[in-house]
């Protein structure tokens, strides 16, 4: 049994999200896991054996503009690794979390406790975030500090290595799906009550970020519903929601686009659908789509970043340069008017979203947690 300190952040981000999902498969075979946040993470909504939580509280105080985050984290970290005698430290992108635990390992190692750091980049700590001047320093000493690192894709591996002075190895381990939870449900009376002329449904699900592209998905789905009779769920929410409603408006399709904001069991709603359509400016890995390949649902992607690595173009659906949401539109009405194909496009997705399994995946990380730690 080993006692894991997954440092996260808390949010529905593909960061967050993968952390939380490792966490309970790690805690399920009988390892103690312990996470490490600012608020309790969005997929950690039941109790679990074997898992606990412990919330960072940042002090306020006059002296401070801005709350010292970091600084709250590491002590955090220091007292949990303490009173729990933790074997490693599993933390989920780079800025603040491997350079809080990074300092909190040099503060333990007063007590004569090496504590192992493995740090896991997950893409904007290091597309976006890291490469900002004040930061990318940081980011640099971080990953070559840790005692091991990970990247969820080939393309991230290798954004890495570019943009940044980095002298350790950093390992593919990619994303995963849970298939006891992601897979094709029986919900045809909602999908009945989605499109009650069987009209083919398309989905996205995203932060409604700029980096999203959210207005292609719009776009893209006006030219699609002037030749085929066709229904838009959009699930999610963020900063650009009212520029998408915006351009719903401008295109004259607000009865066809249903918002849905955040929600929970994205699977069951991932079941109705017909098409998943991610057109994303950035995408180290690309988790939503994973995820609606194992409900069955093709893919219509971007290339950006390890899209390409997961949605296999022309077999799992499409991929397109980026912006280009004319050609993808193309793409969706190629399969969407011909339901033998689309059929055959549902079942090569399910068996690419197979080879990326979280008993698979979670076998990895233990290897590697094994030879970190120290006896």
């Amino acid at each position: 049994m080993m006692r894991i300190g997954m440092v996260l952040y808390p949010t529905f981000g593909g960061s967050g999200v993968l952390a939380t999902e490792l966490g309970k498969a790690l805690a399920k075979k009988g390892h103690e896991i312990h996470f490490i946040s600012y608020r309790q993470p969005a997929r950690l909504e039941a109790f679990l054996e074997n898992v606990f939580f412990h919330e960072v509280s940042i002090p306020k105080y006059p002296l401070f503009d801005y709350a010292p985050y970091e600084t709250a984290l590491a002590g955090k970290i220091v007292e949990i690794v303490r009173s729990n005698k933790l074997d490693l430290l599993h933390v989920h992108y780079a800025i603040p979390h491997a350079s809080a635990a990074l300092l909190a390992k040099q503060i333990l190692a007063e007590d004569n406790k090496d504590i192992p750091v493995l740090t896991t980049l997950h893409g904007t700590d290091i597309t976006l975030v890291g490469r900002e001047a004040s930061y990318e320093p940081v980011v640099s000493w971080s990953i070559n500090n840790s005692d091991a690192v990970t990247a969820v894709s080939k393309s991230l591996v290798e954004d890495t290595l570019e943009h940044f002075q980095v002298k350790k190895e950093v390992l593919m381990i990619p994303n995963f799906i849970d298939f006891d939870r992601f897979n094709k449900k029986p919900k045809e009376h909602f999908k009945k009550a989605i499109a009650p002329n069987n009209e083919k449904i398309l989905v996205h699900t995203s932060n409604f970020r700029k980096v999203k592209r959210v207005d292609d998905v719009i776009r893209l789905f006006h030219i699609v519903q002037h030749e085929i009779p066709s229904k838009l769920l959009l699930i999610g929410d963020g900063p650009e929601r009212s520029n998408i409603e915006k351009t719903c408006r401008e295109l004259k399709v607000c009865d066809k686009v249903t918002f849905l904001g955040k929600q929970e069991a994205i699977e069951e709603i991932l079941s109705v659908c017909d098409l998943f359509i991610l057109p994303s400016e950035r995408e180290s890995f690309g988790l939503s789509a994973l995820e609606a390949m194992a409900c069955e649902v093709p893919v219509i992607s971007t290339n950006a970043g390890g899209l390409a690595e997961v949605n296999i173009h022309g077999k799992t659906g499409y991929t397109s340069e980026i912006g280009n949401y004319e050609e993808m539109a193309q793409f969706a009405l190629d399969l969407l008017q011909n339901e033998e194909k689309l059929e055959s496009f549902r079942h090569a997705a399910l068996e690419q979203a197979k080879k990326f399994n979280l008993e698979d995946i979670r076998l990895q990380y233990i290897e590697l947690y094994k030879k970190l730690i120290k006896p």
